[in-house]
C-alpha cells in the first residue's frame, strides 16, 4: 500500500484562538459546525462506516487536540509462532513507513509541538498524537502512515532487540507487574493468558514478515476506531473515509478467553510478598461489571490520601497493605485480593483479605459502606475523565467494544442503580467460582491456593 505523503486536500477548517470571554458552551467566532449536527455543541459524534470503521469526536474548541487510532489487536490475537509481536509493534511506531520515514516523522512531530505515542493492553493498541489543533494536519499525517503503512525493516526491527531487553527488564523490577502478568498467565488457558512482554526465548526471534503478517490480519477499518478531542466531526470523519478504510473484514477472529484458575508462584529474596487471589467475575460490558467495581471500592481500591491508608475500606482495616484488584475484558474479567506482607505473615494476611470478601458475601454490608464506594467509583470515573488522556480511553474503549458511547449522566446512573444485592451476589460469585493466585517474594509462609 502506498504510504500517505499529505492530506492537505482536506477540508480547510477555520479555528480561532481561546478567548476567556467566551462560553465554553459555544464555538469560538470564525469555527464552522458540522452542517446538521443532530447534537447540541460538546457532544460526543459517533458514526460508524460502511466498512465497520467507527469515528467519535468532541469538539470541545480547545486550542490542543487529541487524535487517536485504537485498533482490537492487543497480545491476546497472538499465536504462539510470533508471541510478543505487540510489544515489538509498540516499539516501532516511530520507525520508516512507506510515506516517512523515521526521521522525518521525529523531526515532523517535534518541529509542530506535537507528539507522538503507542500504549498497550491485552485487547488494544492506541497511537495517539497531540499538537496544537493548527497543526492536525502535519501530525494526522504521520499517524496514518504509521497505522496504515509500516515497513518494517529489517536492520531498524534489529535495533529494536536492545530496548524489548530494557523494557523486560524494567518489568522484572516491579513486583506488581510480574504478579499481575503471572495471575493472568494462571487464569487462563489462552487469549488472555499472553502477556503484555516478549518471552525471553523470542528476543530477536520475530522476524519482519510475522510483523506485516500480524498488522494485515488485524489492524482492519472493522478493528479500528478513529477518536478526536478538539476536532471537527465532519473533518475526522473526512480522515477516516479518505485513509483508514484500508482493509476490509474482521480480520483475525480470535479464540474466546477460557477461564481455568490456577497457581504460579515465583519465589525471589527479599522480606515482603506479593499475592493476588483472584476468580472469574464478569466482562465490562455485563451488568455486574459495574457492581464488581463497587465491590472493588468497599473493600478499598487505594489510599485516597497522599501517604495515606485508605482507612475507610474492609481491607485496610483488617489489613495494612491489601486493595481489591479488577480486571474487566470483552469476555471475561478478573477479581481478587491483592496483598502485600512480610513473609512470616503471609498465610494470616491472605486468609484475611478473602475473608474480607467472604463477610460480604454473607450479607454484611453497611448502608454507609455503600454509599462511600458508590461515590469513590463516581468521582474516580469523573475524575479521569477531566484530561484529555482519560477521556480518550473513554471514548475510545466504549466506541470500540460496543459502537457507541455513553455520557457521564449514563455512566453515573448506572452506578447509582447497582442495589445492596447486587455487590452481595457478585461476592458470593468470587467466593464459590475457581480460584487463581499468583504470588512472588519469600514464600515460605504463604499458603497454596487450595489452601485458602
Amino acid at each position: 500500500m502506498r504510504g500517505i505523503r499529505g492530506i492537505n486536500q482536506l477540508s480547510r477548517r477555520f479555528y480561532a484562538a481561546t478567548q476567556r470571554v467566551q462560553p465554553l458552551t459555544v464555538p469560538l467566532p470564525g469555527i464552522k459546525v458540522s452542517a446538521g449536527a443532530p447534537h447540541m455543541y460538546q457532544d460526543v459524534h459517533v458514526t460508524k462506516l460502511p466498512s465497520g470503521l467507527v469515528i467519535a469526536s468532541l469538539e470541545n474548541y480547545s486550542p490542543a487536540s487529541r487524535i487517536g487510532v485504537l485498533v482490537r489487536a492487543g497480545s491476546r490475537y497472538e499465536t504462539m509462532d510470533n508471541l510478543g509481536v505487540t510489544h515489538l509493534l509498540r516499539l516501532a511506531a516511530s520507525l520508516t513507513t512507506k510515506g516517512a520515514s523515521a526521521f522525518r516523522i521525529c523531526r515532523g512531530v517535534e518541529a509542530v509541538g506535537g507528539s507522538l505515542s503507542v500504549s498497550s493492553s491485552r485487547e488494544t493498541m492506541a497511537y495517539t498524537v497531540d499538537c496544537l489543533r493548527d497543526h492536525i494536519d502535519t501530525v494526522m499525517e504521520y499517524l496514518i502512515n504509521v497505522t496504515t503503512a509500516p515497513e518494517f525493516r529489517p536492520w531498524e526491527v534489529s535495533d529494536l532487540t536492545a530496548r524489548v531487553k530494557l523494557d523486560k527488564e524494567l518489568a522484572k523490577q516491579s513486583p506488581q507487574i510480574g504478579v499481575i502478568e503471572n495471575l493472568h498467565a494462571a487464569a487462563y488457558k489462552n487469549a488472555l493468558s499472553k502477556s503484555l512482554y516478549c518471552p525471553d526465548y523470542m528476543l530477536g526471534q520475530i522476524t519482519t514478515d510475522q510483523m506485516h503478517t500480524f498488522v494485515q490480519n488485524n489492524f482492519t477499518s472493522a478493528r479500528m476506531a478513529l477518536v478526536g478531542l478538539g476536532v471537527d466531526h465532519a473533518v475526522l470523519k473526512q480522515v477516516g473515509e479518505q485513509f483508514l478504510n484500508i482493509r476490509s473484514g474482521t480480520g483475525t477472529v480470535g479464540s474466546k478467553a477460557v477461564y481455568r484458575g490456577g497457581e504460579l508462584r515465583h519465589q525471589s529474596g527479599g522480606g515482603l510478598v506479593h499475592a493476588v487471589v483472584a476468580s472469574e467475575s464478569a466482562s465490562a460490558t455485563s451488568a455486574e461489571a459495574t457492581a464488581f467495581s463497587i465491590l472493588q471500592h468497599v473493600l478499598g481500591a487505594g489510599p485516597r490520601v497522599k501517604r495515606g491508608s485508605n482507612t475507610t475500606s474492609k481491607l485496610s482495616q483488617a489489613i495494612s497493605k491489601a486493595s481489591a484488584f479488577s480486571a474487566n475484558y470483552t469476555d471475561s474479567g478478573l477479581f481478587g485480593v491483592y496483598t502485600i506482607c512480610q513473609a512470616n505473615a503471609a498465610k494470616d494476611v491472605i486468609k484475611a483479605a478473602v475473608g474480607q470478601v467472604n463477610d460480604i458475601a454473607q450479607g454484611n454490608l453497611a448502608a454507609a459502606d455503600l454509599s462511600r464506594a458508590k461515590n469513590q467509583l463516581t468521582a474516580e470515573y469523573l475524575m479521569s475523565i477531566e484530561n484529555s488522556e482519560g477521556l480518550m480511553e473513554a471514548i475510545g474503549s466504549q466506541v470500540l467494544a460496543e459502537g457507541t458511547y455513553h455520557s457521564p449522566e449514563a455512566v453515573t446512573q448506572k452506578i447509582n442503580a447497582v442495589s445492596s444485592a447486587d455487590v452481595v451476589n457478585v461476592a458470593k460469585k468470587f467466593m464459590s467460582g475457581k480460584k487463581t493466585m499468583a504470588s512472588t517474594g519469600h514464600l515460605v509462609n504463604t499458603p497454596f491456593v487450595d489452601e485458602i
